[in-house]
């Protein structure tokens, strides 16, 4: 049979009260003795506290949805990243005692249905285009806290946590160029005005201005998605596509894997006739041959801003009016060296 609170009163002796303050924390009225009587009966009849009671009594859920963009309704593929993401955002929250669900939006309209059918107190938006984050109001999201990341969007109901994502690119370009490549390859995904993407494209262009270089239009390559497949697709075309190419940037690791997979089995030696630089220093790129340069971002760092924003909103209403924008670094590995004499 479960064990009550009732149940701890009366073996200690003392108020359901008191009990409950025991447990969560509120002990400035409570003797050290009775503190260490409640907490033996507790940890001896292994009291586990009813989580939708104390939600009901607190008003609280406790509940964060973290929203993921779907393809389909039978389709949930998350990056890498976002996998990264996922794992350290459920467990910067569970340390705060919350818990985390995670949902697919395939649909607009389900977006809407996810904050107004769940009793949640917050939401993490990952991986969603900046255009759908602008169109959010408060119609849709009601009271619920919302922090987005990876976003560039204006919402003020979203702000949220990034990378420096221009910054990233920049780097991962003036060291290209350092080494004297010239024709180098931007891969990634379609992108628009605004967005990671696009901030991405911005600081490639940014080491090519400065170092006195145009960007060849021919050499900036979209992939249908940012995955291991496509990349494989372009590595394996890439010398063909673009004669004269001595080096990719990617927008991502698993991209610039696939691509050195491609290479090489295509026939082309990484990196002495084609330099792979890829995104983000997850730890795939240190288990491939040659091991992956790549631009470092914390996403360790990430999650735990993401949560300790909406921590914000959701305990003391604080709502930032900018978002935090995290550093990034090179690391320089065997993918990259001098272009081929």
């Amino acid at each position: 049979m479960r064990v009550t609170l009732k149940d701890i009163a009366a073996e200690a002796g003392v108020s359901m009260m008191t009990v409950s303050n025991v447990i969560n924390g509120n002990r400035a009225r409570v003797s050290p003795r009775t503190i260490a009587r409640v907490e033996r009966i507790v940890a001896e009849r292994g009291y586990v506290p009813n989580t939708s009671a104390r939600s009901l009594a607190a008003r609280s859920s406790r509940l964060i949805a973290l929203l993921v963009p779907a393809a389909g309704e039978d389709d949930l593929t998350l990056s890498p990243h976002n996998v990264a993401i996922l794992g350290h955002v459920e467990r910067e929250l569970r340390r705060h005692d919350y818990h985390l669900i995670l949902r697919g939006v395939a649909d607009r309209s389900e977006t809407a249905q996810a904050f107004k059918s769940w009793n949640l107190d917050g939401a993490v938006l990952l991986g969603f285009l900046d255009e759908e984050i602008d169109r959010l109001g408060a119609d849709t999201t009601g009271r619920v806290a919302v922090v987005a990341i990876d976003s560039y969007s204006a919402n003020p109901l979203t702000t949220g946590v990034r990378s420096d994502d221009f910054t990233g690119t920049r780097l991962a370009t003036e060291h290209l160029i350092g080494l004297g490549h010239r024709r180098i390859v931007f891969a990634g995904p379609a992108f628009s005005d605004v967005g990671v993407v696009r901030r991405r494209f911005d600081g490639f262009a940014r080491a090519h201005a400065d170092a006195g270089l145009a960007v060849d239009d021919a050499l900036v390559t979209e992939v249908t998605a940012t995955t291991y497949d496509h990349g494989v697709e372009l590595g394996a075309r890439l010398r063909e596509d673009h004669p004269g190419a001595t080096a990719v940037v990617a927008t991502a690791d698993i991209l610039a894997v696939g691509v050195i997979a491609g290479l090489v089995e295509s026939g082309a030696d990484v990196p002495g006739e084609v330099s792979v630089v890829g995104f983000d220093d997850l730890d795939v790129g240190a288990y491939v041959t040659p091991r992956l340069t790549t631009v470092a971002q914390d996403v360790r760092r990430k999650a735990a801003v993401a949560v300790e924003m909406l921590l914000g909103a959701i305990e003391r209403d604080e709502h930032p009016a900018a978002p935090v924008s995290l550093d990034v670094r090179l690391v320089e590995r065997a993918s990259t060296a001098p272009p081929p004499a």
